[in-house]
């Protein structure tokens, strides 16, 4: 949530052959490419956020050189998950999870109308992107990263930064900026090809040894359910088998780790699929790529896990499942 210590500071179908070939002969052409966000003002990913805040984001998102679109777009993920009627039980308040007496004091009019409004995007997300900037501005002769230090600030205050030189040796502070800057990379659009999930090959023979399996609305696999699954009960578990966490839900499994195009696919790759493909919020459907423009999914109720073909008009995009990308997503938002 957005603190109060800078008022303080102020003061002071196919066989296991065919999947292993796809993944085999994809491997060995992709294991050379590299992934990033790359410099400049950054894009932001296919409804990575929403369409109705996704201008407000892309424009304060470049206030000042120490935060980016996307970087932005993951501070108000993990904040609200794109809430704007979000409260937590500290009374942080809005999309940008404001408590009341940093926004007295930071809050700005974002959208002219005069009126600061803690509930309002159009006030809250400016003013989030102006409360960093202002940190930024306090730890700006700090030695390293300007953004993690920013960040830094953020969470540890900007006396720990300035003290340390930098981003100061607590591992909260430093497990959050490294969450942060991790979390940005879903929410960009990538620049090159990203890289391959060393642990995809096994997520999908993990999926393939499910096939047949009836679907049940709400399974993880667990024996009191029959070993049966949901689409996104499926995915996790695929991931789960390699020491991979993923949130439960599909949308939130979309932020996982950068998003390939489609004709950068690789097998393991999660695709996903929306009545809305403006919003990742809204992601209803996902499974897992195999090549060839299939996927093993638990498509619905009454049908078994199968390969469905991918191409379909309510294709949304896909993720490249990352550790650290897993790591990096709240647990609730």
């Amino acid at each position: 949530m957005r603190k109060a210590w800078i008022v303080a500071t102020a003061a002071v179908g196919a066989g296991m052959g065919f999947v292993m070939v796809l993944v085999v002969g994809v491997y060995l052409v992709a294991g050379n490419l590299a992934g990033g966000i790359g410099g400049g003002s950054v894009g932001l990913a296919k409804g990575a956020v929403p369409a109705a805040y996704q201008p407000l984001v892309q424009k304060w998102g470049n206030l000042c050189a120490a935060i980016n679109p996307a970087l932005l777009a993951a501070q108000l993920y993990q904040e609200s998950g794109f809430n704007p009627n979000a409260k937590s039980p500290a009374q942080a308040q809005g999309i940008a999870q404001f408590i009341p007496g940093t926004w007295a004091t930071h809050g700005v009019d974002g959208d002219g109308d005069g009126v600061r409004d803690v509930w309002n995007p159009n006030d809250a997300i400016p003013s989030a992107a102006s409360y960093d900037c202002e940190l930024a501005s306090y730890v700006k002769n700090a030695p390293g990263n300007p953004t993690e230090n920013m960040l830094a600030a953020y969470n540890a205050g900007a006396y720990a930064v300035i003290k340390y030189r930098g981003v100061p040796p607590y591992a909260e502070t430093r497990n959050y900026v490294k969450t942060i800057t991790t979390l940005a990379k879903s929410f960009a659009a990538p620049v090159t090809r990203v890289d391959p999930s060393k642990q995809a090959a096994a997520a999908i023979t993990y999926a393939q040894k499910k096939l047949g399996t009836l679907y049940l609305w709400g399974g993880n696999g667990t024996a009191d359910q029959g070993g049966r699954f949901d689409c996104s009960g499926l995915t996790k578990a695929s991931y789960d088998s390699v020491g991979v966490s993923l949130p439960r839900v599909a949308n939130d499994q979309y932020n996982a780790g950068p998003h390939p195009k489609r004709e950068e696919l690789l097998p393991g790759d999660l695709v996903f699929f929306s009545d809305d493909l403006t919003n990742s919020r809204a992601i209803r459907h996902v499974g897992i790529y195999v090549g060839g423009g299939y996927m093993i999914d638990a498509p619905r109720p009454g049908a078994v896990i199968r390969f469905d073909p991918i191409d379909t008009p309510d294709y949304f995009g896909a993720t490249r499942v990352t550790e650290d990308g897993a790591k990096a997503l709240p647990t609730s938002v």
